[in-house]
């Protein structure tokens, strides 16, 4: 018998209703309010979720470029194609999965979970994810809380989000 799949496991109880945290995951104006300052989404089955971070790098660089939607079912679930960061070329053309699952915690509060698999191991494989676990537990989803309860994230000053972790 084989060691269990290795995966990155997040979650977070966020201050809304759970429709405004699928629109939040899921239209492009959403992701700019707690993801990145720019992204293309095209909310279909093998449809683009490309979240760009770095606008000043050059073409295939800046994010999540190419990255594709596998799987949705409104509004409770997506799923799409992840790579790691330009700083790991070794790891960046071999793509991961997401997936990010909503709960109506209460009528007012949603719990998000996210899982992240596909991993290889050794070399870079564990420098992208050391990184995930760090960018989703410490910054992706504290940010989604922030952007429920303070607002929108200026992403010309970025918050202090230790209050949201």
């Amino acid at each position: 018998m084989g060691k269990p799949e290795r995966a990155v496991y997040a979650e977070a109880i966020v201050d809304a209703p759970l429709s405004q945290v699928w629109q939040a995951w899921t239209t492009e104006a959403g992701v700019r309010s707690f993801f990145a300052p720019a992204c293309r989404v095209e909310l279909r089955l093998r449809g683009a979720y490309e979240i760009y971070f770095d606008l000043a790098a050059p073409e295939g660089r800046r994010g999540g470029e190419g990255m594709i939607l596998l799987a949705i079912q409104e509004p409770t679930m997506l799923s799409f194609t992840w790579n790691a960061p330009p700083e790991l070329p070794g790891v960046r053309p071999q793509l991961t999965h997401v997936t990010v699952r909503l709960f109506a915690a209460t009528p007012r509060t949603t719990l998000v979970t996210l899982h992240h698999d596909g991993w290889g191991e050794g070399g870079e494989w564990e420098e992208a994810f050391r990184y995930f676990e760090s960018a989703w537990r410490e910054v992706v989803l504290p940010r989604l809380r922030y952007r429920f309860v303070v607002g929108p994230v200026d992403w010309a000053k970025r918050p202090d989000l230790t209050p949201w972790r």
